[in-house]
Protein backbone atom coordinates (compact mmCIF):
# COMPACT_ATOMS: atom_id res chain seq x y z
CA UNK A 1 0.00 0.00 0.00
CA UNK A 2 1.32 3.12 -0.55
CA UNK A 3 0.58 6.43 1.78
CA UNK A 4 -2.47 6.30 3.71
CA UNK A 5 -5.37 8.16 2.62
CA UNK A 6 -6.52 9.47 6.15
CA UNK A 7 -2.97 10.54 6.84
CA UNK A 8 -2.51 12.12 3.68
CA UNK A 9 -5.78 13.72 4.10
CA UNK A 10 -4.06 15.47 7.30
CA UNK A 11 -0.63 16.26 5.62
CA UNK A 12 -1.91 20.41 5.67
CA UNK A 13 -1.98 19.85 9.19
CA UNK A 14 0.98 18.19 10.25
CA UNK A 15 2.83 20.74 7.80
CA UNK A 16 1.44 23.65 10.55
CA UNK A 17 2.11 21.30 13.37
CA UNK A 18 6.01 20.87 12.11
CA UNK A 19 6.42 24.41 11.29
CA UNK A 20 4.98 25.67 14.38
CA UNK A 21 7.29 23.60 16.32
CA UNK A 22 10.12 24.76 14.21
CA UNK A 23 9.46 28.88 14.95
CA UNK A 24 9.48 27.76 18.84
CA UNK A 25 12.73 25.12 19.10
CA UNK A 26 13.28 24.63 22.85
CA UNK A 27 16.70 22.84 23.95
CA UNK A 28 16.95 19.07 25.86
CA UNK A 29 15.14 19.13 28.75
CA UNK A 30 13.72 22.20 28.17
CA UNK A 31 10.46 20.97 25.78
CA UNK A 32 8.16 22.31 27.99
CA UNK A 33 6.48 23.86 25.18
CA UNK A 34 7.00 21.40 22.79
CA UNK A 35 5.82 18.30 25.03
CA UNK A 36 2.35 20.42 26.58
CA UNK A 37 1.35 20.36 22.70
CA UNK A 38 2.20 16.74 22.27
CA UNK A 39 0.62 16.10 25.35
CA UNK A 40 -2.72 18.23 24.06
CA UNK A 41 -2.78 16.54 20.67
CA UNK A 42 -2.30 13.23 22.08
CA UNK A 43 -5.73 13.66 24.18
CA UNK A 44 -7.71 15.09 21.58
CA UNK A 45 -6.86 12.74 19.40
CA UNK A 46 -8.42 9.85 21.69
CA UNK A 47 -5.02 8.01 22.74
CA UNK A 48 -6.44 6.10 25.99
CA UNK A 49 -3.70 7.32 28.08
CA UNK A 50 -1.31 10.24 27.91
CA UNK A 51 1.39 10.37 30.52
CA UNK A 52 3.91 12.92 30.92
CA UNK A 53 6.99 13.94 32.98
CA UNK A 54 9.00 10.87 31.89
CA UNK A 55 12.90 12.23 31.71
CA UNK A 56 11.31 15.16 32.91
CA UNK A 57 9.71 16.55 29.47
CA UNK A 58 8.94 12.97 27.64
CA UNK A 59 5.59 12.18 26.91
CA UNK A 60 4.12 8.48 26.19
CA UNK A 61 1.01 8.02 24.52
CA UNK A 62 -0.93 4.81 25.16
CA UNK A 63 -3.33 3.61 22.10
CA UNK A 64 -5.08 0.34 22.22
CA UNK A 65 -6.05 -1.48 19.17
CA UNK A 66 -8.65 -4.11 18.93
CA UNK A 67 -8.43 -7.66 20.65
CA UNK A 68 -6.60 -8.46 23.76
CA UNK A 69 -3.12 -10.34 22.16
CA UNK A 70 -0.69 -9.02 24.80
CA UNK A 71 1.20 -8.09 22.21
CA UNK A 72 2.59 -4.26 22.21
CA UNK A 73 5.31 -2.24 19.57
CA UNK A 74 6.94 1.01 20.51
CA UNK A 75 7.71 4.30 18.17
CA UNK A 76 10.51 7.27 18.73
CA UNK A 77 10.51 10.59 18.45
CA UNK A 78 12.91 12.96 19.38
CA UNK A 79 11.55 16.49 20.58
CA UNK A 80 14.49 18.82 21.39
CA UNK A 81 16.40 21.75 19.27
CA UNK A 82 20.39 22.59 19.00
CA UNK A 83 22.19 25.63 19.86
CA UNK A 84 22.92 26.65 16.84
CA UNK A 85 21.64 30.09 15.06
CA UNK A 86 19.55 29.77 11.81
CA UNK A 87 20.20 30.91 8.28
CA UNK A 88 17.71 29.72 6.27
CA UNK A 89 15.28 33.04 5.93
CA UNK A 90 11.86 30.47 5.54
CA UNK A 91 8.67 32.37 6.76
CA UNK A 92 9.22 29.65 9.75
CA UNK A 93 12.23 29.83 10.43
CA UNK A 94 13.46 30.00 14.80
CA UNK A 95 11.72 33.07 16.54
CA UNK A 96 14.19 31.60 19.41
CA UNK A 97 17.93 33.60 18.97
CA UNK A 98 20.77 30.75 18.95
CA UNK A 99 18.01 27.70 18.82
CA UNK A 100 16.94 25.66 15.87
CA UNK A 101 15.54 22.90 14.78
CA UNK A 102 18.78 22.19 13.00
CA UNK A 103 18.44 18.03 12.64
CA UNK A 104 14.46 17.63 11.99
CA UNK A 105 13.29 16.49 15.61
CA UNK A 106 10.67 18.65 14.48
CA UNK A 107 9.67 16.83 11.71
CA UNK A 108 10.13 12.83 13.79
CA UNK A 109 7.89 14.43 16.22
CA UNK A 110 5.01 15.57 13.92
CA UNK A 111 5.23 12.29 11.95
CA UNK A 112 4.71 10.39 15.04
CA UNK A 113 1.65 12.61 16.27
CA UNK A 114 0.06 12.00 12.52
CA UNK A 115 0.13 8.13 13.19
CA UNK A 116 -0.97 8.53 16.51
CA UNK A 117 -4.06 10.40 15.07
CA UNK A 118 -4.46 7.79 12.14
CA UNK A 119 -4.21 4.35 14.57
CA UNK A 120 -6.51 6.17 17.52
CA UNK A 121 -8.90 6.79 14.94
CA UNK A 122 -8.70 3.98 12.97
CA UNK A 123 -7.71 0.62 15.83
CA UNK A 124 -6.80 -1.55 12.83
CA UNK A 125 -4.65 -3.52 15.14
CA UNK A 126 -4.71 -6.49 17.79
CA UNK A 127 -2.63 -4.96 20.95
CA UNK A 128 -0.62 -1.87 22.40
CA UNK A 129 1.28 1.07 20.51
CA UNK A 130 2.89 3.76 22.72
CA UNK A 131 4.46 6.89 21.56
CA UNK A 132 7.28 7.74 22.98
CA UNK A 133 8.05 11.31 22.31
CA UNK A 134 11.62 11.70 23.97
CA UNK A 135 13.68 14.72 25.35
CA UNK A 136 17.21 15.61 25.28
CA UNK A 137 18.56 13.42 22.31
CA UNK A 138 21.09 16.02 21.09
CA UNK A 139 24.67 15.22 23.49
CA UNK A 140 22.56 14.43 27.12
CA UNK A 141 21.21 10.97 26.51
CA UNK A 142 17.44 11.57 27.10
CA UNK A 143 16.55 8.17 25.50
CA UNK A 144 18.96 6.63 28.66
CA UNK A 145 17.21 8.73 31.44
CA UNK A 146 13.69 7.15 29.98
CA UNK A 147 14.83 3.86 30.04
CA UNK A 148 16.48 4.52 33.62
CA UNK A 149 13.31 5.83 34.93
CA UNK A 150 11.69 2.46 33.83
CA UNK A 151 9.94 3.38 30.07
CA UNK A 152 10.11 -0.70 29.45
CA UNK A 153 8.57 -1.52 32.65
CA UNK A 154 6.18 1.04 32.74
CA UNK A 155 5.12 0.32 28.99
CA UNK A 156 6.36 -3.43 28.64
CA UNK A 157 6.71 -3.38 24.70
CA UNK A 158 8.19 -6.18 22.43
CA UNK A 159 9.96 -4.14 19.92
CA UNK A 160 11.33 -0.44 19.41
CA UNK A 161 11.46 1.40 16.44
CA UNK A 162 13.03 4.79 15.16
CA UNK A 163 13.43 6.55 11.97
CA UNK A 164 15.54 9.87 11.00
CA UNK A 165 15.29 11.99 8.28
CA UNK A 166 17.88 12.20 6.34
CA UNK A 167 18.84 15.19 3.31
CA UNK A 168 21.40 13.18 1.65
CA UNK A 169 19.34 10.60 0.29
CA UNK A 170 16.09 11.48 -2.14
CA UNK A 171 13.13 12.41 -0.93
CA UNK A 172 10.85 9.06 0.12
CA UNK A 173 13.66 6.69 -0.04
CA UNK A 174 14.19 4.60 3.18
CA UNK A 175 17.53 3.60 3.93
CA UNK A 176 18.21 0.12 6.57
CA UNK A 177 20.66 -2.12 7.63
CA UNK A 178 20.65 -4.63 10.22
CA UNK A 179 23.30 -4.38 13.03
CA UNK A 180 25.65 -1.05 13.68
CA UNK A 181 24.23 1.63 11.57
CA UNK A 182 25.17 5.00 13.59
CA UNK A 183 28.34 5.20 15.86
CA UNK A 184 28.84 4.77 19.77
CA UNK A 185 30.10 8.02 21.00
CA UNK A 186 32.90 9.73 23.41
CA UNK A 187 33.41 13.19 23.91
CA UNK A 188 37.11 14.24 24.59
CA UNK A 189 38.49 17.08 27.07
CA UNK A 190 42.28 17.53 27.67
CA UNK A 191 43.72 20.59 29.48
CA UNK A 192 47.20 21.37 29.10
CA UNK A 193 48.82 23.43 31.86
CA UNK A 194 52.33 25.04 31.07
CA UNK A 195 54.20 27.96 32.50
CA UNK A 196 52.56 31.32 31.46
CA UNK A 197 55.41 33.88 30.21
CA UNK A 198 55.93 37.27 27.89
CA UNK A 199 55.29 36.06 24.21
CA UNK A 200 58.69 37.53 23.36
CA UNK A 201 60.47 35.58 26.32
CA UNK A 202 59.06 32.28 25.74
CA UNK A 203 62.21 30.67 27.49
CA UNK A 204 60.85 31.77 30.63
CA UNK A 205 57.52 29.41 30.25
CA UNK A 206 56.60 26.54 29.13
CA UNK A 207 53.92 26.73 26.13
CA UNK A 208 50.56 25.38 26.64
CA UNK A 209 49.72 26.23 23.48
CA UNK A 210 52.56 24.52 21.52
CA UNK A 211 52.08 21.18 23.66
CA UNK A 212 48.26 21.03 22.33
CA UNK A 213 49.25 21.43 18.93
CA UNK A 214 51.65 19.09 19.32
CA UNK A 215 48.87 16.85 21.08
CA UNK A 216 46.22 17.16 17.77
CA UNK A 217 48.92 15.90 15.26
CA UNK A 218 49.90 13.15 17.70
CA UNK A 219 46.28 12.38 18.11
CA UNK A 220 45.67 11.79 14.14
CA UNK A 221 48.18 8.91 14.59
CA UNK A 222 45.89 6.53 16.75
CA UNK A 223 43.92 5.78 13.71
CA UNK A 224 46.18 5.80 11.28
CA UNK A 225 48.99 3.54 12.77
CA UNK A 226 47.18 2.38 15.96
CA UNK A 227 43.67 1.00 14.03
CA UNK A 228 43.15 -2.28 11.89
CA UNK A 229 42.88 -0.08 8.84
CA UNK A 230 39.88 -2.63 8.58
CA UNK A 231 38.13 -1.13 11.18
CA UNK A 232 36.04 2.22 12.04
CA UNK A 233 37.12 5.09 14.36
CA UNK A 234 37.84 8.63 14.41
CA UNK A 235 39.21 10.97 16.61
CA UNK A 236 38.88 14.31 15.84
CA UNK A 237 39.86 17.63 18.01
CA UNK A 238 37.05 20.19 17.18
CA UNK A 239 37.51 22.99 19.99
CA UNK A 240 40.54 24.54 21.19
CA UNK A 241 40.54 27.51 24.07
CA UNK A 242 43.62 29.52 25.55
CA UNK A 243 45.09 32.79 25.60
CA UNK A 244 43.87 36.07 25.50
CA UNK A 245 46.23 37.99 23.49
CA UNK A 246 48.75 38.57 21.07
CA UNK A 247 51.98 38.88 23.54
CA UNK A 248 51.14 36.65 26.64
CA UNK A 249 51.78 32.96 26.49
CA UNK A 250 49.06 31.28 28.43
CA UNK A 251 49.00 29.12 31.75
CA UNK A 252 46.59 26.50 30.14
CA UNK A 253 44.99 25.20 27.33
CA UNK A 254 41.70 23.59 26.92
CA UNK A 255 40.83 20.75 24.22
CA UNK A 256 37.51 19.51 23.22
CA UNK A 257 36.70 16.82 20.78
CA UNK A 258 35.12 13.40 19.98
CA UNK A 259 35.54 10.34 19.39
CA UNK A 260 33.58 7.37 17.56
CA UNK A 261 33.79 3.97 17.15
CA UNK A 262 31.35 0.38 16.55
CA UNK A 263 32.87 -2.29 17.82
CA UNK A 264 33.71 -2.18 21.83
CA UNK A 265 37.37 -2.89 21.40
CA UNK A 266 37.59 -0.20 19.25
CA UNK A 267 36.30 2.06 21.97
CA UNK A 268 38.67 0.29 24.20
CA UNK A 269 41.79 1.36 21.46
CA UNK A 270 40.86 4.94 21.01
CA UNK A 271 40.47 5.55 25.10
CA UNK A 272 43.77 4.39 25.50
CA UNK A 273 45.74 5.98 23.26
CA UNK A 274 43.70 9.40 23.80
CA UNK A 275 45.03 9.34 27.17
CA UNK A 276 48.24 8.25 26.73
CA UNK A 277 49.23 10.42 23.93
CA UNK A 278 47.61 13.70 25.77
CA UNK A 279 49.36 12.66 29.32
CA UNK A 280 52.92 11.77 27.66
CA UNK A 281 53.13 14.80 24.88
CA UNK A 282 52.30 16.96 27.73
CA UNK A 283 55.11 15.64 30.41
CA UNK A 284 57.85 15.55 27.03
CA UNK A 285 58.05 19.30 26.96
CA UNK A 286 57.65 19.73 30.81
CA UNK A 287 53.73 20.25 31.34
CA UNK A 288 50.53 18.59 32.83
CA UNK A 289 47.72 17.11 31.23
CA UNK A 290 44.27 16.09 32.65
CA UNK A 291 42.42 14.20 29.90
CA UNK A 292 38.69 12.93 30.12
CA UNK A 293 37.50 10.27 27.79
CA UNK A 294 33.55 10.45 28.24
CA UNK A 295 31.33 7.91 26.63
CA UNK A 296 28.22 9.39 25.66
CA UNK A 297 26.21 7.06 23.51
CA UNK A 298 27.02 3.32 22.84
CA UNK A 299 26.53 2.34 19.01
CA UNK A 300 23.05 2.05 17.24
CA UNK A 301 22.37 -1.45 16.60
CA UNK A 302 19.91 -2.91 14.51
CA UNK A 303 18.43 -6.34 15.40
CA UNK A 304 18.22 -8.95 12.37
CA UNK A 305 14.72 -9.56 12.54
CA UNK A 306 12.97 -6.38 13.32
CA UNK A 307 14.98 -4.67 10.40
CA UNK A 308 13.57 -7.40 7.95
CA UNK A 309 10.32 -5.61 9.35
CA UNK A 310 10.52 -1.96 9.69
CA UNK A 311 12.13 -2.73 5.66
CA UNK A 312 8.66 -4.85 4.69
CA UNK A 313 6.70 -1.44 6.54
CA UNK A 314 8.62 0.67 4.59
CA UNK A 315 8.51 -1.05 0.55
CA UNK A 316 4.54 -1.25 1.87
CA UNK A 317 4.80 2.45 1.79
CA UNK A 318 6.90 3.30 -0.79
CA UNK A 319 7.47 0.66 -2.97
CA UNK A 320 10.56 -1.97 -3.28
CA UNK A 321 12.28 -0.09 -5.24
CA UNK A 322 12.77 2.76 -2.34
CA UNK A 323 12.86 0.80 0.75
CA UNK A 324 17.31 0.26 0.12
CA UNK A 325 19.51 -1.72 2.15
CA UNK A 326 22.20 1.78 4.00
CA UNK A 327 25.11 1.53 1.83
CA UNK A 328 27.51 2.31 5.22
CA UNK A 329 26.76 2.91 8.73
CA UNK A 330 27.47 6.96 9.75
CA UNK A 331 29.65 8.30 11.97
CA UNK A 332 27.11 10.05 13.94
CA UNK A 333 25.48 8.90 17.23
CA UNK A 334 22.09 8.35 18.31
CA UNK A 335 20.87 7.65 21.79
CA UNK A 336 17.99 5.68 20.49
CA UNK A 337 20.87 3.15 20.88
CA UNK A 338 20.06 2.84 24.97
CA UNK A 339 16.35 1.04 23.61
CA UNK A 340 17.76 -0.82 21.02
CA UNK A 341 20.07 -2.42 24.02
CA UNK A 342 17.03 -2.94 25.89
CA UNK A 343 14.54 -4.09 23.25
CA UNK A 344 14.73 -5.73 19.93
CA UNK A 345 13.91 -3.16 17.38
CA UNK A 346 15.64 -1.06 14.44
CA UNK A 347 16.38 2.50 13.51
CA UNK A 348 15.45 3.94 9.68
CA UNK A 349 16.90 6.67 7.67
CA UNK A 350 13.97 8.63 5.35
CA UNK A 351 15.47 10.49 2.80
CA UNK A 352 14.19 14.20 2.50
CA UNK A 353 16.67 15.79 -0.11
CA UNK A 354 15.37 18.30 -2.27
CA UNK A 355 18.02 18.81 -4.49
CA UNK A 356 21.68 19.03 -4.93
CA UNK A 357 22.99 21.91 -2.59
CA UNK A 358 20.47 20.31 0.27
CA UNK A 359 22.35 21.76 3.39
CA UNK A 360 22.97 18.29 6.04
CA UNK A 361 21.39 18.35 9.34
CA UNK A 362 23.43 20.41 12.07
CA UNK A 363 23.79 22.96 9.64
CA UNK A 364 22.28 26.78 10.32
CA UNK A 365 20.66 26.38 6.51
CA UNK A 366 19.13 23.22 6.99
CA UNK A 367 15.34 22.82 6.24
CA UNK A 368 13.29 20.08 6.75
CA UNK A 369 11.35 18.67 3.88
CA UNK A 370 7.81 18.85 4.92
CA UNK A 371 6.59 16.83 1.77
CA UNK A 372 8.12 13.32 4.02
CA UNK A 373 5.58 14.21 6.67
CA UNK A 374 3.09 11.60 5.61
CA UNK A 375 5.35 9.22 4.32
CA UNK A 376 7.35 8.88 7.59
CA UNK A 377 3.34 9.04 9.53
CA UNK A 378 1.99 5.90 7.17
CA UNK A 379 5.38 3.91 7.92
CA UNK A 380 5.15 4.08 11.32
CA UNK A 381 0.88 3.58 10.93
CA UNK A 382 1.86 0.68 8.96
CA UNK A 383 4.28 -1.14 11.51
CA UNK A 384 1.52 -1.23 13.76
CA UNK A 385 -0.51 -2.56 11.89
CA UNK A 386 1.56 -5.29 10.08
CA UNK A 387 3.31 -6.44 13.62
CA UNK A 388 -0.09 -6.40 15.95
CA UNK A 389 -2.05 -7.70 12.63
CA UNK A 390 -5.61 -8.42 13.32
CA UNK A 391 -6.31 -12.31 13.05
CA UNK A 392 -9.12 -12.87 10.58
Amino acid sequence: MPIINRIADFHPDMTAWRQDFHRHPELGFEEVRTSGIVAQKLREFGCDEVITGIATTGVVGVIRGQGASGRAIGFRADMDALPIEEATGKPWASTVPGTMHACGHDGHTTMLLGAARYLAETRNFDGTVYLIFQPAEENLAGGEVMVKEGLFERFPMDRVFGLHNWPGAPAGVFLHAPGPVMAAVANLEATITGRGAHGAMPHNGIDPVLVAAHVVTALQSVVARNLNPLEAGVITIAHIEGGFTFNVIPESVRLRGTARWFLPEVGDLLEANFLRIVNGVAASFGATAEARFSRAYPATVNEAESTVIAARAAASVVGEARSRTLPQPTMGGEDFSFMLNERPGAYLFLGGGKGEGDAMVHHPKYDFNDEILPIGASWFATLAEQVLARKA
